[in-house]
């Protein structure tokens, strides 16, 4: 992703992984062939590769320079976690994409977490003489509260996932003090707030930019295709609550439709940004280039 300015903030990307993944009928249960054909027929060619009928699926950190903080938000899916195939990314993609940003571990000042799932606080925590310890040293680590108490209350039920990536990447956190646990309607400062998007997972929020009159919001799993922009209905099989998700999503895609605002979708390829078109009740996703 080239680097997005938004007023006196700079954004950019760390990516672990990407290319083709899932074929779009294995990834949405509502998924009617015809119509979808249709759809990536009109779609933006780097999101879905013909050849193999797989959608391009990026997974990648966002790195947020602000006057005052250095920021990442959604940290993949990290290190030494025993994930199984597909999800056992080799880790040197993201440390060299860190490195290369000009960046160190000590640097951070926040990490932002859309949501607690396995590909997106990942890299929260690095295994240390047999225990997990915050990658960050000097960070603060936002988690949503509830989201939170729903992975602890996972764990104790005994699920493995999602009980695991809790007790892997954000118990250790809380347990060093380095935790902010906060509400839907968390403000950093003038220029870093959230805004909620339930539904994905429990308390799933959106992470917004502002500065000198721009915005961009990172939108996490809010969408994991420009699929969703024509089918905002089409949830994924990851889904906590299908209907809830397809909700905020609708009415997170009305909210910046035909604005400047810029979108970055985690799972979004090169060149990830972009912004909405309202579209007769459906919306239609435009890259920056």
């Amino acid at each position: 992703m080239q680097e997005v300015r938004i007023g006196d903030v700079t954004i950019t990307s760390i990516i672990e992984r990407d290319g083709p993944w899932r074929a779009p009928e294995a990834m949405f249960p509502d998924y009617d062939p015809e119509v979808g054909r249709a759809h990536l027929a009109g779609l933006d060619p780097v999101v879905y590769d013909a050849a193999s009928n797989r959608m391009v699926i990026t997974y990648q950190t966002f790195v947020i320079r602000t006057p005052h903080h250095t920021i990442l938000v959604d940290t993949c899916t990290g290190e030494d976690k025993g994930y199984a195939a597909p999800m056992d990314f080799p880790k040197q993609p993201w440390l060299d994409g860190f490195k290369s940003a000009g960046l160190s571990f000590e640097q951070i000042d926040y990490v932002f977490c859309t949501h607690l799932h396995i590909d997106h606080c990942g890299w929260n925590t690095v295994l240390r003489d047999g225990r997990w310890v915050p990658t960050f040293p000097r960070a603060k680590y936002v988690f949503h509260k509830r989201e939170y108490a729903a992975w602890e209350a996972a764990d104790k039920r005994g699920e493995n996932p999602p009980g695991n990536v809790w007790r892997y990447n954000c118990e250790p956190i809380v347990a060093a003090g380095q935790a902010l646990l906060v509400d839907d309607d968390y403000v950093l400062d003038d220029l870093v707030s959230l805004t909620p998007t339930p539904g994905h997972s429990p308390c799933h929020c959106c992470v917004n930019i502002r500065s000198k009159g721009q915005r961009a919001v990172v939108t996490g799993d809010m969408m994991h295709h420009a699929l969703q922009c024509r089918e905002p209905d089409w949830s994924t099989i990851f889904c906590w609550d299908p209907a809830l998700a397809a909700q905020s999503r609708r009415r997170f895609l009305n909210s910046v439709a035909d604005t400047d605002t810029v979108i970055l979708p985690v799972h979004f390829p090169s060149p990830t940004a972009g912004r909405i078109e309202a579209d007769d009740g459906r919306f239609r996703y435009h890259f920056r280039r």
